[in-house]
């Protein structure tokens, strides 16, 4: 599943041709994907200008003019292309400026969603009105994460995959970023003392970071908007690599936890 990184890719490949442009056609080629689109989305998109691209946790965020922002979620397989050659199978909805660029959301899945809210609402559309501070904004602190951690018994890894406590972090990124924080995954969360969690905000900033510059983590499907795939994988210190040598001297090791597997350094992560 795209995760943050490989959003905030796709909305900066997006922003050169959409921001500022005026949307002249919609054409959706199905009703729906995970759940029904918006029935009046080309009516309200159609003729509008894109004042903003954006994104919120694992969602993109197109905001017009008209008051009106288009969410969209990518789900497991979606991604956007841009201008492409011919359109396919699973272009599910298009999108042409008046300047002649041609923007297709291809979904093989169909798990991703595509939602029309008004602009001033976001912050009480159901998905955002629980969603925690951004990982890279100025809320995510080690003050923070001791206040929501405080008195947890679950494990840290869990916690970070909890939306409510920071948005957009996926299984992939906390793996990374407890390995490079050399934090142990499955320490409890309340029992994480502020140094360490200065650690873990760096690490997680850095994590994410060093993936938006990589063009994210190609894994199965996914592909930025001009087609090229990310490598951040290339970049990987433990996600996937059980049995390979950590740079510690240790070795990483996986165990499965919540239904998602863990990797992990015994010898380094404490």
């Amino acid at each position: 599943m795209p995760e943050l990184p490989e959003v905030e890719t796709t909305v900066r490949g997006l922003s050169p041709v959409l921001h500022g442009r005026r949307i002249a056609r919609v054409i959706l080629r199905r009703p729906d994907l995970r759940r029904p689109m918006p029935v009046d989305l080309g009516q309200r998109l159609t003729g509008a200008t894109v004042t903003a691209i954006g994104r919120r946790a694992k969602y993109g965020l197109i905001d017009t003019d008209r008051g009106d922002t288009m969410i969209f979620h990518l789900g497991m397989s979606g991604r956007w292309r841009v201008d492409p050659g011919e359109i396919l199978t699973h272009d599910h909805l298009i999108l042409e400026t008046a300047d002649g660029n041609r923007l297709a959301l291809n979904d093989p899945r169909r798990f991703g969603s595509v939602d029309l809210v008004a602009s001033g609402a976001l912050g009480e559309w159901p998905a955002f009105a629980a969603l925690g501070p951004e990982p890279l904004g100025p809320q995510f602190t080690a003050d923070h994460l001791r206040r929501v951690l405080a008195g947890r018994i679950a494990s840290v890894k869990l916690l970070l995959l909890d939306q409510r406590i920071v948005a957009g972090l996926g299984n992939i990124y906390v793996c990374e970023a407890l390995h490079e924080a050399r934090i142990a995954p499955q320490r409890s969360g309340g029992s994480i003392g502020r140094a360490r969690l200065e650690r873990l905000v760096v690490a997680v900033r850095s994590v994410l970071d060093a993936a938006i510059a990589a063009g994210g983590s190609t894994l199965r499907d996914y592909a930025q908007p001009d087609g090229d795939l990310g490598y951040f994988s290339k970049q990987f210190k433990v996600y996937g690599r059980e049995g390979a040598p950590c740079d510690c001297g240790g070795t990483v090791a996986r165990y499965v936890e919540g239904g998602r597997s863990t990797f992990w350094c015994p010898r380094c992560q404490r």
